[in-house]
């Protein structure tokens, strides 16, 4: 049969009409809601191709070509191009697929409907290996001839240069791949994008959605940094807003076709999303995933305030994200440029900028490919270098889903890179941090052997499961157990393991060995979560373990050092070790480790809390804005004035249950006259870890707890009842705390379900 109409397709139907096709098929017969359309058959296309006598005379010149000859594999591509687009169609052909266009036309009450014409290659094993751009589309076609015409352009484009490198590349026979057509009705968007259901570069299972103002085709492109939005698909939880400077956009134009434009002024660096629109795009990303079984990358455009979905397909660069190997540099420069990490590594070659596609041949293997944006005839060139950098797209454009798929390293929406990275300079990238980094770097892999027990399986949780570090020996271990980042990370044993007193090394003028041994300790806690967050609480040595270090002869003798000179308030009379501590997240965050957060500890009063966030300021690190900042949450104090220190501003609080524990029941613990006394279930302390989780939940600050309750069922249970949005705790409990966690929310969700049926 020549056409078929979506409603006649399924996923499986890919021999058919194609990737596009099949799946566009397969959206409608959900209920997905997707423009109506129609698909020019790949049969149809090959028996054009046999029937016109023209397909051993393709064939032939194929197998006449180096497709390492950039230029000679160029003009091929334009000699079969021509062949094709000069063979009139066959008439039979012409007759059904005008009525398949007028058909359309009748359905959506226009006279000559306008349509997307988008090519559809097809082959055995399409689900497995993206085809992303290297055929063409054509937009906002309107009556009988111009749709014949575009088809045919479409079969033409199935021999793009880019094209047929790309099968020779993957062993797929020329003689295999056919093309389908998709004729769609256009969407006419307002905003549009690309949605992944799960983040592509780690598997993270968010929503990574990236949107720009007009037709999709910029963002695709990456003719425009787009908006990124993340969202937690177990609760929809806005985790991640970034808005770009959108520079250019494409729109209908008078003569109906697709044109770039400049985005008007007060539009460029506005939100395209809002909260409702992205809830309702992750909403339809899980019912595709759900519908499809796997992870999804999908197509989406609001045309009016509706939402449709234009285009689906399996994501094909998921790798293996926790893998037995990582890429490590520990000795990279100064950062030139930076951008979003787009496909992850790490990689150094030298600077080739390409500002045209015939400079491509400036290339060669392990070079770093430096360009405004890809486009799909530069992938022979992408599969010489080492790294790819862009000046714009997002992590879903062509230069992000290629280098992922090919393994290579790639940063984009540098916005500047091809202006300030030299000609034949060599640099080192992470594709993870999205960094550009001066000179060659030795990449090494090294392997980590840490085995996840079967109890370690995923079980999903609204309530994030976090693990405590005190040293950066014990990351790898934590990081393996699948928590969702550290919810405590001690500096005690960072700063005091070289058995120097902090305030010695500033004394001695050796502040900057502080900062670098903070810093070193902390990055290899930060590494093994990235990108998952990692609390860093400051210093809250008490001074009997001050007393002890080379330089600490002069630490007073108190007779509780519990309830004496330790954290905050210590570290505000000793502001300049403070500094360090500061100093040191701000050399990591420059880095690339955006993943950390501050924590002060003990504090007692809001204006503590001002005090710590001015000397941050003073470094240069921006509290909320550069990194987030919060506090703990163990004096009685703290917790019965919670709402003072949210009006002061801070992103999250973690509860210290431990010391909340002694101060509120006026125990010591670890006196074996009193300890029996000591109780974190005590309903005063249970009261005052209620009171502060409600009113964070309120205020919408994040809640966590780190203390030895964080580890015990039954409170659990409790907290997760309060509304806490993270428990952290050991990390040999991180397994049944997540078990306890589960429990608790499918209790709260059965009881609500039994009161509605009463």
């Amino acid at each position: 049969m020549y056409v078929k109409k979506f409603e006649d397709l399924n996923k499986s139907d890919i021999p058919i009409a194609g990737g596009k096709g099949a799946n566009l098929g397969e959206l409608t017969q959900a209920g997905i809601p997707v423009p109506p359309g129609f698909v020019v058959t790949a049969q149809t296309y090959e028996k054009f191709m046999v029937e016109t006598g023209i397909n051993d005379q393709v064939l032939s010149i194929l197998d006449e070509i180096d497709i390492n000859d950039t230029k000679a594999l160029q003009a091929a591509a334009e000699e079969i191009k021509a062949i094709i687009n000069e063979v009139p169609i066959p008439e039979d052909m012409i007759l059904i697929i005008t009525e398949a266009y007028n058909q359309l036309c009748q359905r959506c009450g226009e006279e000559d409907v306008e349509v997307a014409i988008r090519s559809s290659a097809t082959a055995e094993d399409l689900p497995e290996a993206s085809f992303a751009g290297q055929q063409d589309t054509y937009l906002y076609v309107s009556g009988t001839d111009s749709v014949l015409e575009y088809v045919r352009k479409c079969w033409a484009s199935l021999f793009e240069a880019r094209a047929i490198f790309y099968r020779e590349e993957n062993n797929f026979e020329h003689s295999k791949v056919l093309i389908a057509v998709v004729v769609q009705k256009m969407a006419n968007a307002d905003k549009a994008g690309v949605m992944f259901t799960v983040n592509p570069s780690t598997g993270e299972d968010i929503a990574l959605i990236e949107g720009s103002w007009g037709l999709g085709e910029s963002v695709v492109s990456g003719d425009v940094t787009p908006d990124n939005y993340q969202v937690a698909k177990k609760d929809n939880d806005i985790i991640n807003v970034t808005v770009s400077d959108k520079k250019v956009m494409y729109v209908n134009d008078e003569n109906e076709t697709s044109v770039k434009v400049d985005v008007p002024e007060d539009m460029r660096n506005e939100r395209v999303l809002s909260d409702e629109e992205l809830i309702e795009l992750t909403e339809m990303g899980k019912r595709v995933q759900a519908h499809y079984g796997e992870p999804m990358d999908t197509e989406w455009a609001f045309e009016k305030g509706e939402l449709f979905l234009l285009q689906a397909r399996p994501i094909t660069t998921l790798g293996d994200v926790t893998g037995e190997s990582v890429e490590t540099s520990s000795d990279t420069g100064e950062v030139l440029v930076r951008g979003l990490g787009a496909s992850p590594g790490m990689a150094s070659g030298n600077v080739k900028i390409i500002l045209d596609i015939d400079e491509l041949d400036k290339i060669k293997d392990g070079d770093i490919m430096v360009t405004t944006m890809t486009t799909p005839d530069m992938v022979p060139a992408m599969k010489r270098s080492s790294g790819i950098v862009t000046d714009e797209g997002g992590v879903t454009c062509h230069a992000s889903i290629i280098s992922r798929e090919l393994g290579i390293p790639c940063v984009v929406g540098t916005g500047d890179a091809t202006t300030i990275l030299k000609e034949n300079t060599g640099v080192t990238i992470d594709g993870k941090k999205g960094l550009v980094f001066d000179g060659i770097s030795e990449i090494k892999e090294e392997a980590v052997q840490v085995k996840v027990s079967a109890e370690a399986a995923p079980v999903i949780t609204v309530t994030e499961v976090k693990a405590n570090v005190s040293m950066p020996e014990a990351a790898a271990k934590a990081a393996a157990t699948g928590a969702d980042g550290v919810g405590l990370l001690r500096t005690e044993h960072l700063m005091l393991t070289a058995g120097i007193h902090p305030g010695k090394f500033i004394a001695d003028g050796r502040e900057d060995e502080l900062i670098d041994t903070i810093a070193e300790n902390v990055m290899i806690v930060a590494d093994e979560f990235y990108p998952k967050p990692v609390w860093y609480r400051t210093l809250d040595a008490p001074t009997d373990e001050f007393i002890t270090l080379e330089g600490g002869e002069n630490e007073p003798e108190e007779h509780n050092p519990m309830l004496g000179w330790r954290g905050i308030r210590r570290e505000l009379d000793q502001p300049e070790i403070l500094k360090c501590e500061f100093k040191a997240i701000k050399k990591l965050h420059e880095k690339g480790y955006t993943n950390i957060g501050i924590m002060i500890p003990l504090s007692q009063s809001p204006e503590e809390l001002k005090q710590a966030k001015s000397l941050c300021s003073e470094i240069g690190l921006e509290p909320h804005k550069d990194v987030d900042f919060g506090m703990m949450v163990e004096i009685p104090a703290a917790a019965l004035t919670i709402e003072d220190y949210i009006d002061v501003g801070i992103d999250f609080v973690s509860l210290g249950t431990n010391d909340l524990t002694q101060y509120t029941l006026a125990v010591d613990r670890n006196n074996e006259y009193v300890a029996k006394h000591y109780s974190e279930e005590h309903p005063a302390v249970m009261k005052l870890i209620e009171m502060t989780i409600k009113k964070c939940v309120e205020a919408g600050v994040k809640c966590s707890i780190c203390g030895q309750a964080g580890s015990v069922p039954r409170i659990v249970e409790k907290l997760v009842e309060f509304g806490i949005t993270s428990v952290s705790s050991n990390t040999d409990a991180i397994a049944e705390v997540r078990k306890t966690v589960a429990r608790a929310e499918q209790k709260i969700i059965l009881d609500a379900a039994r009161k509605r049926l009463e």
